[in-house]
């Protein structure tokens, strides 16, 4: 396979731009905003998985998220479980993220797993949008047959 030069020459571009842009950013962990993962999700029949939690974060204008993933096993592989938009109002709030994995490769099953979950804002900088977190929990759960 042949590689052009404008192709070269445009992905060394862009390299050089994401470099150049400031890494994603953390909060800092003072307690005050925080997430939760309940120590049961559930599993349908028709592999549709339900994880939950509560959080708490401060008011932002940015857009913020309750993001999870699961993984069982060996926990290799991690799989996306929904998302959540955050209300940012320093009160405790309950999450609910719900999804279903399409890939066949993926036997998710009742049992132990592990969910991490995740809450982030999005922030504008210059043209994009970077993640910056404010908590992230791991935790060891089991899924029951809903």
């Amino acid at each position: 396979m042949r590689v052009r030069p404008a192709a070269c020459a445009a992905a060394a571009g862009a390299a050089l731009f994401l470099l150049a842009t400031p890494a994603a950013t953390a909060a800092p962990d003072d307690g005050t905003e925080t997430v939760t993962v309940d120590r049961t999700g559930s599993i349908a029949t028709d592999g549709t998985i339900t994880l939950s939690g509560t959080y708490r974060c401060l008011p932002s204008s940015n857009p913020v998220f309750v993001s999870s993933t699961l993984s069982q096993g060996s926990g290799l592989t991690s799989y996306g479980i929904g998302g959540t938009r955050a209300v940012c109002d320093g009160e405790e709030h309950r999450w609910v993220n719900t999804g279903r994995v399409l890939s066949s490769a993926a036997a998710l099953k009742a049992g132990p797993a592990h969910v991490e979950a995740t809450l982030m804002e999005l922030r504008q900088v210059g043209l994009m949008q970077l993640p910056a977190f404010h908590a992230i929990q791991r935790q060891d759960i089991t899924l029951v047959e809903a």
